[in-house]
């Protein structure tokens, strides 16, 4: 009897750990019946469409949906629009304005049969339009009198992975790389499908598998063959593989005297590389590059230009339909403002890239700052395609520790006027085609993927790659839409669940500029690994532009950094009417005051608080947030799986923590020279400056 009895136990327990919310499958749960019935379904069981569609009809509770004709019921049609089912029920011509990867979701009564169609020019539309379809069963969404049509508004949709050859992740924040380089390719994990999986679900179509910071090793015929091997799993969810590339690569792995992209057998030596690639990897995406940056070669160091170097390598790819991705990330030591750098490097270069370069800027002027302001090389390039680059990875919010959600950042840039052809000239119409009819148009996310179970390392920082591909495939989705079926998807549907967790995912991107750099602030971290308040670092022989210092210039008289006619004049790389906006300290967003401005302490802001006081408010209120979302989680208990609910209420402990620390550091810090007081009602400093300026956390750049 005992031995029975721990028998079952024993079953037990298994069943609860192999069934157990580890945060693995991600948004894609199928838990809950659906509200349609499908009576049969038409389509090529071997598509990938077809087959997600029966996984997750089963994972739901179903019984198998059976293949072929029915006589009743509302019957599922997958399939391109030349099949004579499809166009049976959906002329030719409705296809005509889709691209190759959209799709057409509609319901058709024909003959007393209810038909819902998925429809598409190619299997990648039909891969899309079935995850479609599938995410609004997950999230409750009426399937009935369907008539949808979607194209995405990138053609090229990439995550960028700063995983390097030994597993290290650059600013990996949830354990080493999923690419298991000592054992490929003869063995191939099976996680590289999950993931291949669940980029599709929400769009991506690319993946650069290594670090921008590249070695030449990657190049190798070993590395080559082991890149062949993930391609190989990738292709069947319609992902391409592309590869960071180092341009010192024919020197240094080549063996030639340099990597000058104007000598003759330097170009040879790239062009027989990349035939190498394509005769391995056939649908190979092309090369992201990052030259003349923060110490890597490139082509200035032969006193070439950017377009030169990136030509040089376009014209190798191109008989192969490959492209380059050159990324603008570019500084100067010596510049009297690292946010000029890009614009000043690059604006003369406009109309000199091959069609198959596009320029890789990233979302603001510096380094993905908690906020900036958009980029002012968005739209200034009017004859050379440009693509955002987004950081998923929290690098500079907290790491994995904090929950933010980055929807609501990342669509101020999309959706702030450039006025680069007028007014309605978004940063997003300026990259997907929309004004400037480019051969290419891209937008790229540097991942926040690691090897743990969850796979970024917190579970609310899922919804950020989740976000991601959301708004790559259409970006004028809302943050409220985005955050809305994330949490469906991912938790439950309950609406005494959603309401509160949504609000908290909206308002996390401002509680963490609140709590760390409200007003402009910018660029105030710990010295390497950008955790944790240090705005006092100085670091003797550092570069300027790597110290907090540079960036804040707080003296007696004021904050900020002053870019305006009078300062570094990086205003005047804007637009009119927005350079005259950013120059004017009135007129100034007050968001964007101290990005622009050196302001008094004793300025009065619109609120009618100084400068000081408004300060000091910001960073109450962020403190005071980040506390108000532990007690909204604390109440969650009774929806949320108990693995879950504790690994994030421990999370928010920790958040709660870093915002009282980086209140009280900047606070104490920046009292030094405003030598005023902390108003009475906020709360008073729990810690003396003299300690946490004593603080040096053991942690790298990397995981």
């Amino acid at each position: 009897m005992i031995k029975r009895t721990t028998i079952i136990f024993l079953l037990l327990l298994f069943g609860m750990f192999l069934f157990a919310e580890d945060g693995s499958k991600l948004w894609l749960r199928f838990k809950d019946k659906p509200q349609v019935i499908f009576s049969s379904i038409h389509g090529d069981n071997s598509k990938t469409a077809v087959s997600e569609f029966h996984r997750a009809w089963e994972e739901m509770g179903n019984n198998p949906i059976p293949t072929g004709d029915s006589k009743g019921g509302n019957v599922l049609i997958i399939g391109r629009s030349n099949e004579k089912l499809v166009h049976r029920l959906i002329p030719k011509r409705e296809f005509s304005d889709l691209s190759d990867e959209g799709f057409i979701i509609k319901t058709i009564l024909k003959d007393g049969i209810t038909n819902t169609v998925v429809g598409a020019k190619t299997d990648a539309g039909l891969l899309y339009g079935v995850f479609h379809l599938l995410r609004l069963i997950q999230t409750g969404s009426s399937v009935s009198n369907l008539n949808i049509r979607e194209n995405p508004s990138y053609d090229r949709r990439i995550l960028n992975h700063w995983d390097n050859l030994d597993r290290t992740v650059e600013r990996g924040y949830a354990g080493y790389s999923i690419w298991r380089w000592d054992e490929l390719p003869q063995n191939v994990s099976e996680r590289y499908s999950e993931y291949a999986r669940a980029n599709a679900s929400i769009g991506i179509n690319g993946t650069v598998l290594n670090n921008v910071n590249a070695t030449p090793e990657i190049l190798t015929l070993d590395y080559l063959e082991k890149v062949k091997a993930i391609a190989d799993v990738l292709r069947q969810y319609n992902i391409k593989t592309y590869l960071s590339v180092n341009f010192a690569s024919p020197k240094e792995l080549g063996g030639l005297e340099s990597s000058d992209p104007m000598k003759k057998d330097v170009q040879i030596w790239w062009k027989q590389k990349v035939f190498e690639i394509y005769q391995l990897i056939p649908d190979f995406g092309g090369f992201l590059v990052k030259a003349n940056s923060e110490g890597l070669p490139g082509p200035m160091d032969y006193g070439r230009t950017h377009a030169e170097g990136a030509n040089m390598l376009a014209d190798a790819l191109k008989p192969f339909g490959g492209i380059v991705m050159w990324r603008a990330f570019v500084y100067n030591p010596d510049g009297n403002d690292r946010a000029k750098q890009a614009f000043n490097e690059f604006k003369p270069l406009d109309g000199k890239f091959r069609d198959n370069v596009i320029i890789q800027l990233k979302n603001g002027p510096i380094d993905f700052q908690p906020r900036e302001p958009f980029s002012p090389l968005f739209g200034a390039m009017k004859e050379t395609p440009i693509m955002a680059e987004l950081q998923i990875t929290q690098e500079y919010l907290g790491f994995s520790n904090h929950m933010v959600f980055l929807s609501p950042m990342w669509k101020e840039t999309l959706d702030s006027d450039t006025y680069c052809c007028g007014k309605g000239s978004t940063v997003s119409r300026t990259t997907d085609g929309s004004i400037f009819n480019h051969k290419i148009t891209a937008i790229a996310g540097v991942a926040n993927i690691g090897e743990d179970t969850n796979w970024s390392g917190h579970h609310f920082a899922q919804s950020n790659w989740y976000a991601f591909g959301r708004l790559a495939w259409d970006n004028k989705l809302s943050s409220d839409q985005i955050a809305d079926e994330w949490i469906k998807m991912t938790f439950t549907k309950e609406e005494e669940f959603v309401a509160p967790i949504k609000d908290m995912m909206i308002n996390s991107h401002q509680t963490a500029v609140d709590y760390m750099m409200p007003m402009g602030l910018h660029h105030i971290f710990a010295w390497d690994h950008h955790y944790g308040p240090e705005p006092w670092c100085d670091i003797p022989g550092a570069r300027p532009d790597w110290l907090p210092k540079y960036y804040h210039n707080a003296d007696e008289n004021g904050l900020g950094f002053n870019r305006t006619t009078s300062g570094s004049n990086a205003v005047s790389q804007y637009n009119s009417p927005l350079q005259e906006q950013f120059n004017n300290i009135e007129t100034c967003p007050e968001e964007f005051l101290l990005w622009f401005h050196h302001a008094k302490w004793d300025y009065n802001m619109k609120n009618n608080k100084t400068v000081w006081d408004n300060l000091c408010y910001s960073y109450d209120k962020g403190v005071n947030q980040v506390r108000a979302n532990q007690k909204t989680w604390d109440m969650m208990e009774e929806y949320v799986d108990r693995e879950r609910f504790r690994h994030i209420q421990s999370k928010l402990r920790i958040q709660s923590r870093d915002a009282v620390w980086w209140k009280d550091a900047c606070l104490l810090y920046f009292q030094q020279f405003s030598r005023k007081p902390i108003p009475y009602d906020i709360e008073r400093p729990i810690h003396d400056l003299e300690d946490l300026m004593k603080i040096k956390l053991d942690i790298k750049h990397h995981n």
